[in-house]
């Protein structure tokens, strides 16, 4: 849905679906070799004992500088990310509850500041702040980040990222049913199956764990 919004606003020449194709490229084996690079070095230097904050999971602070700017790095990159996530959210529902409320002046009107150059709708004040508010307090709440953002990856990543993928190709390209591509595109989905099968479980183990030590408002330590 966000490729989708993000590929509507692109300017044109170039067609659209070239340069999102080539943005697309470019950001996922970015991301893919960090992601895989610190993930696949922790894991051999520390094992099952790999720390799930790689800045201060290791009992040292130092050198300050560089952590400090690594942090900040992180609290960039997640205000961008946030705003990309939730922007359709708040979409829908602005827009859901002006079909529902045409004529209510709390959800359609919109109130001048600063000499009108800002307008300022009460929905879009009192929701969006309360979703925010909501989202960090379960943020607080829940301290064992990791392996609930391991069990919401493990139960997003099939369906999204192989299975539509797969029969979106299969039905593009046309590819018979029982053909040698059609049995290696299944095996394909049917393994990503099985590996997500298993994050999900090892995730809902880790917050079992972790329940059992849960003290609210408190990090994990």
């Amino acid at each position: 849905m966000i490729l989708i919004e993000i590929q509507d606003t692109v300017k044109s020449p170039p067609a659209e679906n070239k340069t999102m194709k080539k943005a697309t490229l470019m950001g996922v084996t970015t991301t893919t070799a960090f992601y895989m690079l610190a993930g696949c070095l922790g894991y051999s230097a520390f094992g099952n004992a790999a720390p799930g904050n790689i800045l201060t999971g290791f009992g040292f602070y130092e050198p300050y500088w560089l952590i400090d700017f690594a942090n900040v790095c992180i609290v960039v990159h997640l205000v961008g990310a946030y705003q990309v996530f939730s922007q359709p959210i708040f979409a829908a529902l602005e827009t859901a509850a002006a079909k529902r409320w045409p004529n209510a002046r709390f959800v359609t009107r919109e109130h001048p500041l600063v000499a009108g150059r800002f307008h300022v709708n009460l929905l879009r004040l009192t929701w969006r702040t309360a979703f925010v508010v909501v989202s960090t307090v379960l943020a607080i709440v829940l301290p064992f980040f990791n392996d609930i953002l391991g069990f919401l990856g493990a139960i997003g990543f099939w369906p999204l990222t192989v299975y539509y993928p797969v029969e979106m190709y299969i039905r593009q390209r046309r590819i018979q049913k029982y053909t040698s591509r059609w049995v290696a595109l299944q095996l394909l989905s049917f393994l990503c199956f099985l590996v997500s099968l298993a994050s999900a479980v090892a995730s809902i183990e880790g917050v079992t764990e972790s329940l059992k030590h849960y003290v609210p408002f408190k990090t994990k330590s």
